[in-house]
């Protein structure tokens, strides 16, 4: 830098000191305090993750037996929140169902609740369970006895409303999001089954990752 080009900026420094702008050059630091409370939070929330996630929160539960090898899972996680939004019930599962359960609730759950005044809780049915499809004699394994499946019956807005599927399926105010959150599990999820699939599921949403070849099955 030439001399006159270092005057030149000692002047604006000096002007801009006299004139109060000093605030403005100074970089913004931020309170010592206030910084290690962040970080604690963090770390707390990292020992709470399942799955590599920190949006996953929960425990390691491990590989979880099944009778006569009908049922079980590999390698298990009891999830109590996804990406902030609390389970009525921890539920058990296996990491890619925790996982599609984050995107489906950061891709929809979250935006389709939104304007009736967010979302709080998912109210849970049912998760991990040794049993047949439907419950019916006879019938293969459900995918809930894989660790791969939970069932919705029901969502807690921020102000602390209820809105269960049988109720609000049909509902001016409510059927819209429900239907967009239907919708949008189809993907994120290889089964999604709703109020119009079957009698069986007329009051909840099921969500489960087996994969087909000719892709999602959706109803």
């Amino acid at each position: 830098m030439s001399v006159p080009e270092a005057s030149q900026n000692a002047a604006q420094l000096a002007s801009a000191t006299s004139t109060g702008q000093m605030a403005v050059l100074r970089p913004f630091v931020r309170p010592k305090a206030l910084e290690q409370k962040a970080m604690a939070r963090k770390r707390k929330r990292a020992q709470g993750s399942v799955c590599g996630d920190v949006a996953l929160q929960g425990t390691y539960v491990g590989p979880v037996p099944g009778p006569h090898g009908a049922c079980g899972i590999d390698d298990a996680v009891r999830l109590r929140s996804v990406s902030g939004i609390v389970l009525s019930q921890q539920a058990v599962m296996d990491c890619t169902t925790a996982k599609a359960l984050k995107t489906w609730t950061d891709r929809s759950a979250k935006p389709a609740m939104k304007r009736l005044g967010g979302l709080a809780a998912f109210r849970v049915a049912a998760h991990y369970t040794c049993r047949t499809r439907n419950n019916q004699p006879g019938a293969r394994v459900s995918e809930h006895g894989k660790g791969r499946a939970i069932d919705i019956s029901g969502f807690q807005l921020k102000n602390g409303q209820v809105i269960s599927v049988l109720e609000g399926w049909n509902a001016p105010r409510h059927g819209d999001a429900l239907r967009k959150m239907h919708a949008g599990a189809c993907g994120p999820f290889g089964t999604v089954l709703g109020p119009d699939a079957d009698r069986h599921h007329r009051d909840h949403f099921h969500f489960d990752t087996a994969r087909y070849r000719s892709g999602s099955y959706c109803r």
